[in-house]
């Protein structure tokens, strides 16, 4: 029992440092494919070939003073980052990432916790990172931070139906809930993304606006509200937002290859190197589509959301039991 327990401490901690230091270097990996799109050179002073950068960022924002504006209710303001972070990195607690390897003579299974009704609790703590992005525009006592929050819940909410929905159909295709099922259905390259490809559109879509990236970065859009919910953040608490965003791009990624690419399935026997491979694929579309598309008008957004995703999503899995159904 205590090995187990110890077993999943060094996990947890392993999985934290991790997605730090990849959170870290994703925000340099995106200045330099943004500035070879846009003809620039991108950050190339800090260290060999600018690889340095993020430390350089990193330290710039733990020194920096903190400050906290008048009329703000403190503990909500400090609460409100901490919760994005805290729930962006939670999420990998659910998702396995590979199989089973050997370590020191013991087997260790590459996962930190396996659930029975995984693809649920995924659900059920996505649903929840709403609350970080509300409770800091509402906390911060800033018009542009409360219409930021307003926003940004409005638009969680909206494509989270969708969203859910789409990952109705794997549930049903597979006939369980346990993200370790549904990766082992999918072997020899059963792919569901090949079987129900709208669920996968419709699934990559909505992820772009549940991280609040561009097309969809409505509840920060610089040119209308300075900085959105955390226009009156800065240094470290500033940081964690930042982290939390580029954690849950991760996350979705993770979870777009765990339900529809066949997880750490891959030729050879390296199967998280596999798994880190298609995230890594993912997490570059999420750069291009940031460097290449405009962002959606508000009422475009909303629309888009109620009146495409949703009916399609519905449609498609109305079709898909349909099948199910009539196939078995």
């Amino acid at each position: 029992m205590l090995a187990e327990a110890l077993e999943v401490l060094i996990k947890g901690v392993v999985v934290v440092l991790v997605l730090m230091g990849a959170a870290a270097y994703m925000t340099f990996c995106e200045r330099i494919i943004m500035a070879r799109m846009q003809i620039r050179l991108g950050p190339n002073r800090v260290g060999p070939l600018g690889l340095l950068q993020p430390i350089a960022d990193g330290i710039k924002l733990l020194c920096k003073e903190g400050f906290q504006p008048a009329g703000v209710d403190k503990f909500v303001y400090w609460l409100a980052p901490s919760i994005s972070l805290f729930l962006a990195l939670f999420v990998f607690v659910l998702i396995p990432v590979g199989g089973t390897v050997e370590i020191w003579g013991r087997e260790v299974n590459l996962r930190i916790a396996d659930v029975n009704a995984g693809i649920l609790f995924l659900l059920a703590i996505s649903s929840l990172a709403v609350y970080g992005v509300v409770l800091a525009g509402w906390a911060s006592n800033n018009r542009y931070s409360l219409l930021g929050g307003i926003r940004g819940t409005a638009q969680m909410i909206s494509y989270e139906i969708p969203m859910g929905i789409s990952l109705l159909t794997v549930v049903l295709a597979a006939g369980t809930l346990r993200l370790t099922d549904i990766v082992a259905i999918q072997e020899n390259y059963h792919w569901f993304v090949w079987t129900n490809p709208i669920a996968f559109i419709i699934y990559v879509i909505t992820s772009y606006a549940e991280t609040n990236r561009a097309p969809f970065d409505l509840p920060e859009a610089e040119q209308e509200l300075t900085a959105g919910y955390h226009t009156e953040y800065g240094g470290m608490k500033f940081a964690m937002f930042f982290l939390a965003e580029y954690v849950n791009i991760l996350a979705v990624s993770a979870i777009a290859v765990t339900l529809f690419l066949g997880g750490w399935e891959g030729p050879g026997g390296i199967s998280f190197i596999w798994f880190f491979l298609k995230v890594a694929v993912f997490v570059f579309i999420f750069m291009w589509v940031r460097a290449t598309m405009p962002r959606f008008r508000y009422d475009q957004l909303m629309s888009f959301g109620w009146k495409v995703l949703t009916p399609l999503a519905t449609l498609n899995l109305i079709v898909t039991a349909y099948f199910i159904l009539v196939w078995k």
